[in-house]
């Protein structure tokens, strides 16, 4: 990570977090006054804004690299403490900075309307209309400052014990005669076990667990609607979702759309379903049955022949793909070995417009690993791309997040599919991508209508632990039908997910970033190269323009639920072929 810093004694780190305060000081005092409308020009603002983006880029270059550090080996003392000292002095800084946006805001309609059109300007004006939006939601600085210092013992001090105390709880049941002792991770990857009585008896522990803590949970979860609505109140919100649209950049109408296009193609996942069983030689499924395994066994795969794949699904696209994402490989900016005290999981970190991305990843030469690098480097060329733009364009929202992640998923998996002769591997590769893609477009979108149920029944009184298991059945009933029976412990599902707790709303998100790229796929599919060109701006933009206004410019409307239909047709495509493979791979 030399590009960002040489290390934690690299003296340009002290040097650069002096800077910073000398610059926010400088800041302050220089535009403190800089929105009195009789000196206010759109230079002046420019000039302001190109100085803020210095800024900005500085604490986001520390930022990233203590957190990078920190992922590198969460056991190394040094790299907590410089991430503590970096976190600490970046939040002093950012008060600092905080008058800068409220000014903005509170400025005459009229006046920042002109300032917003004006040519000077042009490159900053998604940015400035967008943060305009916050106008009637937003308090004037004192109050601000007191509801920020005030969350930290009402909103965060609940989330915290809901981490604290599900990550406390231990999991006990007895299996073929061997009592076994689980944390929540352990006992949730059971679910992948091909062991169906295993799965049943490991579901069943789990949620009687949650159930027997229900006083506790069912408080946190009663306490977060009600704070969201009181936030609602203050901030003058019409309704639970608002403020979630509002910072997703996307329209109500368009979200309810998705939504009803998604509950309209439920058919498609009891099709999968009925396939599955058959498959799994049952005569329906069960809810412990959505995640086990269809193929006993799938071939291993190193390192370097997922990057070879990779490499070559991305090549077919466009050079430009293959291109970028060979210099991670050739620049050494992945960390893909598995390690004690390294981050689980995967993610690719943005950092600065003037650096690249940096990516991490566990390698465990399994096939699934492919679909996963694949995803990261998405991510990764969407983020080097968009450093074409300054700083406060350069990280796209949440609902366009996904855009090149997915897509890379499924460029790389018909290339494997493709590539694979072995019918019952494209079987359980396609039945595995099959089950991801539910999870995220299906499932997502129950967790959403179970959150849109409880909150506006919250608003009328305080929830019962029933009446909230009750909500989360109805809403998962909906999806499931008749093609799987639904465990009765599964009531529980609600209490254990963490972003209902964390962030309200936040699931619709995953629905609109997995379908729009499955309906981006399909117009690739059917437009073939000429939709490549469009694609690529589409990344090299980041967020200078709405998500709609980005989406428009490829040929997709995103207020027409025609094009969430495409992205579901691909779906159901893919079970369509799950179909064909299971006959093919019987014979």
């Amino acid at each position: 990570m030399n590009d960002l810093y040489a290390g934690v004694d690299d003296p340009r780190i002290n040097a650069d977090l002096e800077f910073c305060t000398k610059l926010c000081t400088q800041f302050a005092e220089k535009y403190r006054t800089l929105f009195a409308p009789a000196s206010l020009t759109a230079a002046g603002l420019k000039q302001a804004l190109e100085e803020y983006e210095q800024i900005a880029e500085v604490m986001s270059r520390l930022g990233s690299y203590a957190g990078l550090l920190t992922a590198a080996d969460t056991s190394s003392d040094p790299f907590r403490r410089l991430e503590d000292r970096i976190q600490q002095q970046l939040v002093e800084r950012e008060n600092q900075l905080t008058f800068f946006e409220l000014e903005w805001l509170a400025l005459d309609d009229a006046i920042a309307g002109k300032l917003i059109e004006d040519p000077a300007l042009a490159s900053y004006r998604h940015h400035l209309s967008a943060g305009r939006r916050y106008k009637p939601h937003t308090r004037s600085e004192p109050e601000e400052l007191l509801l920020n210092q005030k969350g930290l013992t009402s909103r965060a001090a609940w989330t915290t014990l809901f981490d604290e105390f599900v990550a406390s709880l231990e999991y006990s049941f007895e299996y073929d005669g061997q009592k076994r002792t689980l944390t929540q991770p352990e006992i949730l990857a059971l679910n992948y076990d091909g062991d169906r009585n295993l799965r049943k008896a490991a579901q069943a522990c789990f949620f009687a667990e949650l159930s027997r803590h229900e006083l506790v949970l069912t408080n946190i979860f009663n306490v977060i609607a009600q704070d969201h609505a009181i936030n609602d109140q203050i901030r003058r919100y019409d309704s639970p979702m608002a403020s979630r649209h509002l910072a997703n950049e996307v329209a109500p109408e368009v979200v309810a759309r998705m939504q009803e296009a998604v509950e309209a193609n439920y058919s498609i996942a009891h099709e999968y379903y009925r396939l599955k069983a058959r498959l799994l030689k049952l005569p329906k499924m069960a809810t412990y049955d959505q995640y086990a395994p269809v193929a006993t066994s799938m071939p291993p795969c190193e390192y370097s022949a997922g990057r070879d794949t990779v490499l070559a699904a991305f090549g077919r696209f466009h050079p430009t793909m293959r291109d970028v994402a060979a210099q991670f490989f050739e620049k050494r900016w992945i960390d893909a070995e598995v390690r004690a005290g390294k981050r689980g999981g995967a993610f690719s970190a943005s950092t600065v417009p003037a650096v690249h991305p940096y990516i991490l990843l566990n390698w465990t030469d399994k096939l699934r690993d492919v679909s996963t690098m694949a995803h990261e480097l998405g991510h990764g060329i969407h983020q080097y791309l968009s450093r074409k733009q300054t700083y406060l364009n350069f990280h796209h929202p949440l609902t366009i997040a996904e855009t090149a992640s997915v897509f890379g998923e499924f460029l790389t998996f018909d290339y494997v599919m493709e590539t694979t002769t072995d019918p019952g591997v494209q079987l359980g590769l396609l039945c595995s991508k099959i089950e991801d893609a539910f999870a995220t477009v299906f499932r997502q979108n129950v967790l959403t209508r179970f959150e849109q149920t409880t909150h506006a029944a919250r608003r009328k009184e305080k929830l019962a632990s029933g009446e909230i298991c009750e909500h989360w059945w109805q809403a998962n009933q909906s999806l499931y039908g008749e093609a799987v029976d639904m465990f009765e412990p599964y009531r529980w599902g609600w209490s254990y997910i963490p972003h209902f707790i964390h962030t309200p709303f936040y699931c619709y998100a995953y629905v609109f970033g997995e379908l729009l790229v499955l309906s981006l796929y399909r117009m690739y599919q059917e437009e073939g190269q000429a939709f490549v060109p469009r694609y690529l701006a589409l990344l090299e933009s980041g967020s200078n323009a709405s998500p709609e206004t980005l989406l428009a410019r490829v040929g997709a409307n995103i207020a027409e639920p025609a094009f969430w239909q495409k992205g579901l047709d691909v779906l159901r495509d893919m079970v369509q072929k799950a179909v064909v493979l299971a006959e093919t791979s019987r014979r």
